[in-house]
C-alpha cells in the first residue's frame, strides 16, 4: 500500500502483526500502577472499542501487558511503518487543503527528530502527548483525508469523536485536552483517567499540533537570556565568558544551549538522561558533552578565562553542579532550571545521588519513595541556589514550576511575606513587562511545501516588514523590534530547523498581521507554497498561568482562566483553521489553562480576511486583560491599538492614589 492508501484506510482491515519496541528508543518513563483491578478491566475494554470483535481475544492480552509494563496502553502494534515526518502538503491525501496542512503538522509533532518519546506519541515535557494511542492517530488521519470544507473534526483529548457538519468559516478541527471537572483535577486523578484512556495531557503545542521542535523556545530563551544579562551587566559589558547555569535537555528545554550561544555566553546545562543529551549534541544544539565533574570544572574555568561563547552539556544532576561550582568559587551570573517540574513524580525531575535507571525503577515500583527523594533533592537544590544568589547570582524561575514544587517540598524559596517567592518568574521580570504587555509574543509559521528556499523567502519577507514597521515605531518598542530583526536575519545561519521548515519570531499584532498578509500575497503570486501560521500558547493572550504567563498580573485575577477561554472561542469564529484548549501545559496539569490556534494561508482573499480578523483579536484580547490589571505597558499598547483600529473599544482601568487606599481602616 502507498503512504496515501495507508492514511485513507485508518484502522487496517487486517490485524497487523505484533512488533517489538525498538531497543534504542528514548522511552517514556513507566507510569505508576494506579488502577484497581476493576479499572484495569475498564481500561482494556476502552482500548478494545477501537477494533472489531474478532481481534479482541488477541489484543486484550497484549494491551493488558502494555498496561502492566508501561502504565498506559499505547497500541504500539498499530504504529504505521512509514516514516513519521512532515511531508510536503501535496503528499497528503485530502479533499481540502486545510485538512492536509493539519495532517502535516500532526506528523511533524511525531517525527523522531522532533518528538521526545515518539513511540509513546509524546512530543515533549515527559508526558506532552499528541494522542493517547496509535489507533487515535490512524483514525484522525483518516478523518482528515475525508474532511470537506463544511465539516469540523472534534478531538476529545486525542480521541477523534468524529466529523460534524459545520460551515466553511468554522474551524476544521477543535481540540481539547485534559479538560477535567475541577474537583477531579488532582495528580492522582490525571494519572488514573489517563491510564483509563479517557483523557491526556496535551502540553502546550504537542496536543494542538503546533510544536516546531526546540526552535520555538530558542527564540524566547534567547530574548530572556539576553535581557537577563542586560539586567545584571554594566551597559556595554559583554556576556562573553559569563555563565548561564541551568538544567534540562529534553523537548523544550533542549533549546537552552543554542539560545546561550546566540546570547554570547557560557551555557552549562545538566541533563540526567544520556540519550537526551547525546541527541541534542548530535543535532548541533549543544557544543560539548561532559560526564565528569572535574572535567566540567576545568573546562568552565578555561572558558571563563578566555571569555568563550560555548555551550556544555553535563550528563548528571544539576544539583551536583550548583554545589561543585560553589565549592570551587565559580561565579554564575545567571541561573535557572527547565526540567519538567510540572511532572515531578513521573520523570520530569530526578533525585540527586541516585542513578537514572534506579530512579526510573522507583517511579514505577516505589512511587512514594521516589517522591520523597525528589522533594529532598528540591530542598538541596534550593539551598545551593541560595548560596550562589548570596554571592550575586541572578536566579529566575523559568516557568517550569521549580519554585512552586520547591516550596511544596519545604525548600527555602519563599519571600519574607510568606506568600511570594524570593525569586522572580522570568515573566514577572522580563517577558511580561517587556514583551507580553506590549503584545509581543511567539508568532510562528511553517512552509508546507517543505522547501528550504520557501523558508528563506519568508525570512526575507518578515525582515523587510519588521524593518518598515520599526521605522515608525515608538521608542517604547524599539528594543523589541531590533532584537527580532537581528533574530530573523541570523536565523538561517543559527541552523534552527528541526523537522518542518518552520520559523518563529516575536511580533505584536501589527507585525503579525502585516507579515501574514505579505506571506499570503507571495503565495497568491506563486512565489512560495501555502504557509501555516500559529504560535506557542506561551503568549500574550493564549494562557492563564499564575506562575508563568500571567505571573505579572497583580489585580488578583491571575488564578482565573477567562482570557484563555475567550481566546480560543474568539479565534474559532474569526477564522482559525483549528483551535485548541488544554488543561495544563508548561507548568503542569491543573496549574494552567491554555489555548492555541493554527491557520492556513493559501493566497486567497478569504485567507486575508481571516488573518486580519483573527490575529487582531488573538493578541489584543490579552493586552486588554493586562491593561485592565493596571499594567502600564499594556495600557500604552491597547490605547495605541484603539487609535489604529477604530472599531476596537476597550474598558480602561482608572487608577487610585495609594494614599486613599492606605488611609482606609478595616
Amino acid at each position: 500500500m502507498t503512504f496515501q492508501d495507508i492514511i485513507k484506510q485508518g484502522i487496517p482491515s487486517e490485524l497487523p502483526a505484533a512488533k517489538p519496541y525498538p531497543a534504542d528508543a528514548n522511552r517514556a518513563p513507566k507510569r505508576k500502577d494506579i488502577l484497581t483491578p476493576a479499572e484495569k478491566q475498564l481500561a482494556i475494554r476502552n482500548a478494545l472499542r477501537y477494533f472489531p470483535k474478532e481481534w479482541h481475544q488477541e489484543l486484550a492480552a497484549e494491551f493488558a501487558q502494555e498496561l502492566k509494563d508501561f502504565g498506559r496502553i499505547y497500541m504500539y502494534r498499530f504504529k504505521p511503518n512509514y516514516d513519521l515526518k512532515a511531508r510536503s502538503i501535496a503528499d497528503y491525501p485530502a479533499k481540502c487543503q486545510q485538512a492536509a496542512a493539519i495532517m502535516l503538522m500532526v506528523d511533524n509533532n511525531l517525527d523522531p527528530a522532533v518528538a521526545q518519546h515518539p513511540e509513546e506519541l509524546i512530543t515533549y515535557g515527559g508526558n506532552g502527548a499528541v494522542f493517547q494511542n496509535w489507533a487515535q492517530y490512524l483514525l484522525t488521519m483518516k478523518y482528515l483525508s475525508e474532511m470537506e470544507e463544511d465539516q469540523t473534526l472534534h478531538m476529545y483529548s486525542g480521541h477523534p469523536m468524529g466529523l460534524f457538519p459545520s460551515s466553511k468559516d468554522a474551524p476544521r478541527v477543535v481540540v481539547t485536552n485534559g479538560m477535567m471537572i475541577p474537583n477531579y483535577s488532582k495528580p492522582d486523578d490525571w494519572e488514573r483517567f489517563n491510564a483509563l484512556g479517557v483523557t491526556q495531557y496535551g502540553q502546550m503545542t504537542a496536543g494542538s499540533f503546533m510544536y516546531i521542535g526546540p526552535q520555538g523556545i530558542v527564540h524566547g530563551t534567547t530574548i530572556t537570556v539576553m535581557n537577563a544579562f542586560r539586567k545584571v551587566l554594566a551597559k556595554g559589558e559583554s556576556p562573553k565568558g559569563k555563565i548561564f547555569l541551568t538544567a534540562g535537555l529534553g523537548g523544550m528545554s533542549g533549546a537552552q544551549p543554542k539560545a546561550g550561544n546566540i546570547a554570547n555566553c557560557i551555557t552549562v546545562c545538566a541533563e540526567v538522561n544520556p540519550k537526551a543529551a547525546t541527541k541534542r549534541h548530535q543535532q548541533g544544539w549543544v557544543d560539548e558533552l561532559i560526564d565528569n565533574m572535574d572535567a566540567l570544572i576545568a573546562r568552565v574555568q578555561t572558558a571563563q578565562a578566555n571569555e568563550e561563547v560555548v555551550s556544555i552539556a553535563y550528563i548528571g544532576n544539576v544539583v551536583d553542579v550548583w554545589e561543585a561550582f560553589y565549592e570551587h568559587n565559580i561565579f554564575v551570573h545567571l541561573g535557572s532550571d527547565q526540567t519538567s517540574l510540572h511532572n515531578p513524580w513521573s520523570g520530569g525531575y530526578y533525585p540527586v545521588d541516585i542513578s537514572y535507571e534506579e530512579s526510573n525503577r522507583l517511579i514505577r515500583e516505589e512511587p512514594e519513595v521516589f517522591k520523597q527523594k525528589v522533594q529532598a533533592t528540591l530542598k538541596r537544590h534550593a539551598d545551593a541556589v541560595n548560596k550562589h544568589t548570596a554571592r550575586g547570582t541572578y536566579f529566575f524561575d523559568y516557568g517550569n514550576a521549580f519554585l512552586l514544587e520547591a516550596s511544596r517540598a519545604g525548600g527555602d524559596v519563599m519571600a519574607e511575606n510568606g506568600i511570594d517567592f524570593k525569586y522572580p518568574s522570568y515573566v514577572q521580570d522580563i517577558l511580561g513587562p517587556m514583551c507580553f504587555d506590549y503584545g509581543f509574543g511567539p508568532f510562528r509559521w511553517v512552509c508546507t511545501s517543505g522547501k528550504p528556499e520557501d523558508l528563506d523567502k519568508t525570512d526575507a519577507i518578515a525582515a523587510e516588514v519588521l524593518n518598515n514597521i520599526m521605522a515608525e515605531s515608538p521608542e517604547e518598542i524599539q528594543q523589541q523590534m531590533q532584537d527580532n530583526i537581528t533574530w530573523i536575519k541570523d536565523a538561517k545561519q543559527n541552523k534552527l530547523v528541526v523537522g518542518s521548515q518552520a520559523r518563529i519570531l516575536y511580533a505584536d499584532a501589527q507585525g503579525r498581521m502585516e507579515i501574514a498578509k505579505a506571506f499570503n500575497d507571495a503565495i497568491a503570486r506563486g512565489e512560495i507554497g501555502p504557509v501555516v501560521l500559529g504560535r506557542d500558547h506561551h503568549d500574550v493572550s493564549g494562557t492563564d498561568s499564575p506562575f508563568r504567563e500571567t505571573s505579572n498580573i497583580y489585580d488578583g485575577s491571575r488564578f482565573t482562566a477567562d482570557m484563555a477561554i475567550h481566546n480560543v472561542i474568539g479565534d474559532g469564529f474569526r477564522g482559525a483553521t483549528w483551535v485548541s484548549i488544554h488543561n495544563g501545559g508548561g507548568v503542569g496539569w491543573g496549574e494552567v489553562i491554555n489555548g492555541g490556534f493554527g491557520m492556513l494561508l493559501d493566497g486567497s482573499a478569504d485567507a486575508e480576511r481571516r488573518l486580519q480578523s483573527m490575529l487582531l483579536f488573538d493578541v489584543n484580547n490579552g493586552i486588554a486583560r493586562r491593561s485592565w490589571a493596571r499594567n502600564e505597558e499594556a495600557n500604552f499598547a491597547i490605547k495605541r491599538e484603539m487609535a489604529r483600529t477604530p472599531k476596537l473599544k476597550v474598558t480602561l482601568a482608572n487608577r487610585v492614589d495609594d494614599e486613599i487606599i492606605n488611609n482606609l481602616s478595616f
